[in-house]
């Protein structure tokens, strides 16, 4: 069977302008196009769209999206029980989100306590499933699965006060990364003072903090686009930026 723009656009719930924006940029490209260049989608293309979708669904950017399905030894079938596996821990994230909201409201209703610790464990948990999902292999090679353990457990035992001074310090660390970039210079005083914030940042999740460690993690953002796209979405060539502000921090410039 074969489906026009619109009657994809239909069956999907995807807009006839986002079919075409896909085929503009390669992503999903029509089985075949008529002489008066209507565009056909068949059952593979259905199934490729429903690949884009679900990878949507788990955030990632269309760039990385096109990269990954139309790599030669892409396998439809591996991707879905991925998609699958992901997709059941964002449940279990949400469902704790769902059941800490219960909570509060129940707290409230009821006039009784709920300790501030516990209006923050599905966040905390968030936190830490995203970092997993994003970068867990990649760490765990670096640092070892102790290193890891340990600090996700300094997030989980984190209080209040300091769940909210760690988001706002990495909220205030992409501020400063634009300050320091427009200097150009990596040994200024504010591009330390940058390299500083970031090791205090690192220091709510870290056990204990080490210049090497310091400066491997900031060769890893710069080594893989997941870690780049974080800070380079903000500042352009930032994450170099950032790296080589740590690695003068840390003495070894």
């Amino acid at each position: 069977m074969e489906y026009t723009v619109s009657q994809l656009a239909k069956l999907s719930g995807v807009s006839g302008r986002t079919l075409r924006y896909y085929d503009q940029i390669g992503l999903l490209r029509p089985a075949r196009v008529n002489d008066a260049g209507y565009r056909f989608y068949g059952e593979k293309e259905v199934d490729q769209l429903q690949q884009i979708l679900f990878f949507r669904e788990l955030e990632m950017s269309l760039e990385e999206i096109n990269r990954i399905i139309h790599q030669p030894d892409f396998d439809q079938t591996e991707a879905l029980r991925s998609h699958y596996k992901q997709l059941e821990k964002k449940r279990d994230r949400l469902d704790n989100i769902i059941a800490t909201v219960e909570k509060t409201i129940a707290a409230k209703e009821g006039g009784m306590n709920m300790s501030n610790e516990a209006k923050f464990d599905a966040f905390k948990e968030k936190l830490i499933e995203d970092n997993e999902q994003n970068y867990g292999k990649e760490i765990r090679e670096k640092y070892g699965e102790q290193t890891v353990k340990e600090s996700n457990n300094k997030l989980r035992g984190m209080s209040e006060e300091d769940f909210q001074a760690m988001n706002q310090l990495g909220e205030d660390i992409i501020i400063l990364l634009e300050k320091a970039y427009q200097t150009g210079d990596p040994a200024s005083d504010l591009a330390q003072e940058l390299a500083a914030k970031h090791k205090d940042w690192l220091m709510y999740s870290w056990s204990s903090y080490s210049k090497q460690a310091h400066i491997g993690l900031a060769e890893m953002y710069v080594e893989d686009e997941r870690f780049t796209s974080y800070y380079d979405k903000n500042v352009k060539g930032g994450t170099k930026f950032l790296r080589d502000a740590i690695l003068i921090f840390a003495g070894e410039k």
